[in-house]
């Protein structure tokens, strides 16, 4: 599915429809890894406060990681009510999108992979480089954590 989101602040989220994202998941090694994970969801941190292009993918095992990404980062997801909500954190309850999947853990791949600017009305004048957010989820038995494929330049947002 592919998606333009609003990352305000720089970020957006997953989260299960059932849970509220509290912020526990800022951590200083959050912003290294860019993503800030915590049990309710993850909230994915972005290059700009603007709008992004993004796609979620079901897959059924892990998948190839993506050759042309920057920065390549895993973690856990829980989704006990089967809904998955991608939302940015400025986004009115209409302007969530929803995702449905089989209740269970699963876990998740973020891949940055360098990218023009989206197809709809951006804001020029953020700072930061635009990056597609390939998110890419498949069901697991355990927790893993968070780990870090692939890192990313230090300075990347601008």
């Amino acid at each position: 599915m592919h998606l333009v989101v609003h990352a305000d602040q720089r970020q957006f989220s997953l989260r299960d429809s059932g849970s509220t994202l509290t912020g526990s998941g800022w951590t200083p090694e959050a912003l290294d890894h860019r993503i800030a994970a915590e049990p309710g969801g993850i909230a994915i941190v972005t290059a700009r406060s603007d709008v992004v292009e993004s796609s979620v993918t079901l897959c059924p095992s892990a998948p190839s990681v993506v050759a042309e990404a920057e920065h390549v980062v895993e973690a856990d997801l829980p989704v006990a009510s089967g809904k998955l909500v991608i939302s940015g954190p400025a986004d009115y309850p209409w302007q969530e999108k929803f995702f449905s999947v089989l209740p269970g853990l699963y876990r998740v791949r973020v891949s940055f992979v360098p990218a023009g600017p989206p197809s709809v009305t951006w804001n020029e004048h953020e700072f930061g480089e635009h990056y597609r957010y390939v998110v890419e989820l498949w069901p697991v038995s355990s927790a893993s954590g968070v780990e870090v494929l692939r890192q990313g330049a230090s300075v990347w947002d601008g």
